[in-house]
């Protein structure tokens, strides 16, 4: 005699079918409230966009005493060309020289202080790791005075290291926090794999470390990119001379040459928006990737 190993049907109750349905109702309508939040979020950022857009192409009187959200007229890129012809491509020259040196100094010396922080469990690693945690806390306002001191002590003021070095230091502490949760989710065993056929340790830096820990990498080189283009303390108290000008300084100074050209002064912002927003572009999916790791295991 063979015996029947079908699950029996269980009567559903009528509050399990109300429950059933309106999930079923859920997932083919979506969350309304959910949906008006996103479109409400994404009308806060859009119209600010549009409004510096076409301001910046508006003529002066047109901006002045036209509607902020109302469509040029008579659109014109002479905003652009005066911005240009004020030396805008030196000062761009300049912040993509401090964005990229910044960078690259982070990355050079962050990520084998992750991996050490990751890898040590001394407790000279582990102070060292905290006091780069404490870096987090301190302002730059609060240092730029003695900043200054040690800068002109060492005959970089009026450069770009004068900008380069304090805004590499400030981005530090997020670099080696940021790598050091993405390296701490590299597993034990592939490490133990490595050493076992006779890595060194720097070997497990190059090889394993770096490779798994693209995403936190991408992420500190966005960071710090965004922080020395968007810099103005260090730009503003180390140096004086329009050579070594930046393009938050420059803007700064447009608001006083311009004096009431508003589109021309909104015209300077987009170009000077377009390079750093196209990188996030391109990058914002590592970014957000390597974000989530952030705290490791």
């Amino acid at each position: 005699m063979s015996i029947d190993t079908r699950p029996v049907a269980r009567p559903t109750s009528p509050v399990t079918r109300s429950r059933l349905a309106a999930a079923r109702r859920r997932r083919k309508w979506g969350n309304p409230l959910a949906g008006l939040g996103s479109l409400v979020w994404l009308l806060l950022v859009l119209v600010p966009l549009y409004t510096l857009v076409s301001s910046s192409l508006m003529h002066q009187d047109e901006a002045l005493n036209g509607e902020p959200l109302a469509v040029p007229t008579d659109p014109t890129l002479e905003n652009y060309r005066t911005v240009l012809d004020s030396g805008f491509s030196s000062m761009l020259t300049n912040t993509a020289i401090v964005a990229v040196a910044t960078v690259v100094i982070v990355l050079l010396l962050a990520v084998p202080v992750a991996y050490v922080a990751v890898r040590t469990r001394s407790r000279l690693s582990s102070l060292a790791f905290r006091t780069f945690l404490l870096g987090v806390a301190i302002p730059a306002q609060a240092v730029i005075v003695p900043l200054y001191l040690l800068i002109s002590k060492l005959g970089l003021y009026d450069s770009l290291p004068a900008i380069i070095l304090p805004t590499a230091a400030f981005a530090m502490p997020v670099a080696v926090l940021i790598l050091s949760g993405t390296m701490r989710d590299v597993s034990e065993e592939m490490y133990e794999a490595m050493a076992l056929d006779g890595a060194t340790p720097l070997r497990m830096l190059w090889q394993l470390a770096i490779p798994m820990s693209k995403a936190g990498i991408s992420t500190v080189a966005i960071y710090t990119a965004l922080q020395a283009w968007n810099g103005f303390l260090f730009p503003l108290i180390l140096t004086q001379s329009e050579e070594n000008r930046v393009l938050t300084l420059g803007l700064f100074n447009f608001m006083s040459q311009f004096g009431v050209n508003v589109p021309a002064v909104l015209a300077a912002i987009v170009l000077s928006v377009v390079p750093i927003f196209a990188v996030y572009l391109v990058a914002r999916k590592a970014l957000v990737n390597g974000l989530m790791g952030v705290g490791g295991k």
